[in-house]
């Protein structure tokens, strides 16, 4: 299989600003900087005492609303009763009723005022909104804090760890790519599945952490001819930090064989990539190739040899000149040489050719 390879950058799925959302001192910090901490935590004690006067205030005048209403409830029902024995006029009737429903309509203003009230105390615990690592204290013990009707202070940060986002841009002739294998029914759609990604750190041998294509932007930037793509990667241990450098690995096709030589053998001459096969005369021909990734310490050749071609690997030193004859010993791509004396050349056990066919899967 091939693979298309990209580096990105990991970013928290949730980032929450902590702020304050009532103004005062700020009397306590219940948390250790850098920390874990859990949807819920409390995090800040801003000083209560002013808020807790304000909710008394409310509670008494919703309180006294309430006896007004009860009064004016009263009066209308004397009223109705005098209006029908025709000792109270129409008029006063009337006045007692808008009495009364201006009563009602202080009390649920009343109510109001105590369910603000409650909420600027509950305000005065800030609370973690997610789960996740907080970041350090931005405002210590003692300090003054506003609220949310200016500017509110920022008390701190919170972060998600689990799972966590890379971000990685693709390239148009990689897009195309995928596309046209998406059209051959090679793959599914970029956008609409979650196709496997695999993801390294740049300390990492490999792509130990297995993630999946959630999202695919919209539109590519006319300025870089890149479209940015999203993986989300389950992070159970924290190791993945927002910011850090990542290296992406996405199916690139399906699988095929592939003819693998080892490095050893690839000689170089300015921008071109060579090696030395053997001819039916056993003399040594230059061939010119091309090189992909590697695979299992093997390079995978995408151009220029076949599985029938027989390699020169060790001993390619004492090669001068293309033509020259050898005397091979062939061995499996990949072996040890065998000891001296004489030039070793790779090849299968029982036919010369020296290239392995395979099918990669990393």
């Amino acid at each position: 299989m091939e693979w298309d390879e990209y580096t990105g950058r990991f970013e928290a799925v949730k980032t929450v600003e902590v702020r304050a959302r009532v103004g005062g001192y700020l009397e306590k910090v219940n948390f250790k900087d850098g920390s874990l901490v859990r949807k819920g935590d409390l995090l800040f004690v801003i000083d209560p005492r002013p808020y807790q006067a304000a909710l008394g205030r409310a509670q008494g005048e919703l309180a006294r609303a309430q006896a007004r209403r009860d009064l004016a409830k009263n009066d209308l029902a004397r009223a109705q009763r005098l209006f029908e024995k025709r000792v109270l006029s129409e008029e006063e009737l009337d006045t007692r009723d808008k009495n009364l429903r201006e009563a009602v309509a202080a009390v649920q203003a009343a109510q109001s005022a105590v369910a603000e009230a409650k909420l600027d105390l509950e305000f005065t615990e800030v609370r973690a909104p997610i789960s996740g690592r907080i970041g350090r204290e931005l405002v210590t013990e003692g300090n003054l804090v506003n609220d949310g009707s200016g500017t509110a202070t920022l008390l701190t940060t919170i972060v998600s760890v689990d799972p966590i986002y890379v971000y990685f841009e693709v390239d148009e002739q990689a897009y195309l790519r995928h596309g046209a294998r998406r059209r051959s029914g090679g793959r599914s759609s970029l956008q609409e599945a979650e196709n496997p990604v695999f993801v390294g750190l740049a300390d990492e041998d490999g792509f130990p952490h297995k993630g999946r294509l959630d999202f695919l932007d919209n539109r590519f930037d006319p300025a870089v001819g890149t479209i940015r793509a999203r993986a989300v990667v389950d992070n159970p241990d924290g190791l993945l930090t927002p910011g850090l450098f990542a290296r992406v690995k996405l199916p690139g096709s399906g699988k095929l064989p592939a003819v693998l030589v080892d490095d050893k053998a690839v000689l170089t001459d300015q921008d071109r990539k060579y090696v030395y096969v053997l001819d039916a005369d056993n003399k040594a021909q230059r061939r010119d190739i091309r090189l992909g990734r590697m695979f299992d310490g093997l390079r995978i050749v995408t151009d220029g040899l076949g599985t029938e071609d027989a390699v020169v690997v060790y001993g390619v030193q004492k090669i001068f000149f293309p033509g020259m004859p050898v005397a091979p010993e062939f061995i499996n791509m990949g072996a040890p040489p065998p000891p001296p004396p004489g030039l070793k050349l790779n090849a299968g056990d029982e036919h010369p050719p020296a290239n392995r066919n395979r099918e990669p899967s990393a």
